[in-house]
């Protein structure tokens, strides 16, 4: 949808309401994370640049944090309707037909994160059996795999919710 429909975006039903607080606790750890992985490079690179000594392992923490960040973002900006969403073709149509749209999005995005679901846990358990690390400072691989699986879990739950939403909008009287 359009920037102007943001301020719309925020739910105001029962279930929409928990996803809120559920997903904005999500996106603030992830900020949590991404703020702590600024501290860290900057640290490792004054060390670097003044006194010849980097964090050790420094771009293995980073990448780890990055995956987390990212998968805890992710089910707020779907509940919010900020994920990419190309409306250029659809600015000049009515909002039932814009929001037929978004609910075939959401229903796609739906389907790739049951995906993701079924399969990312099957990945976690084998880097976990083949006890795969990183190579400087030996953090299991798969050490993030459950936050990642349950934030995914999450932003299932949250794409159903957004395709329902986008259904009721579609319709006259907003009924299911």
């Amino acid at each position: 949808m359009s920037e102007a429909d943001n301020t719309e975006a925020r739910p105001t039903d029962p279930v929409g309401r928990v996803l809120y607080k559920i997903t904005y606790v999500l996106s603030l750890f992830g900020g949590f994370v991404l703020c702590a992985m600024g501290v860290l490079t900057t640290i490792s690179v004054t060390g670097r640049y003044f006194f010849d000594y980097p964090i050790t392992g420094d771009f293995e923490i980073i990448a780890l944090g990055t995956g987390v960040a990212v998968f805890a973002f992710l089910p707020h900006c779907q509940l919010m309707r900020e994920n990419v969403i190309v409306d250029f073709f659809l600015s000049a149509t009515s909002r039932p037909f814009q929001s037929f749209f978004d609910m075939l999005g959401n229903l796609t995005y739906a389907f790739i994160i049951t995906i993701m679901v079924w399969r990312l846990p099957i990945g976690g358990m084998e880097i976990y059996d083949t006890r795969q690390s990183t190579l400087i400072l030996a953090i299991p691989q798969w050490s993030t795999f459950p936050l990642a699986i349950f934030c995914l879990v999450i932003l299932l739950v949250v794409c159903f919710y957004t395709t329902i939403r986008s259904y009721r909008e579609t319709r006259p009287d907003g009924a299911l």
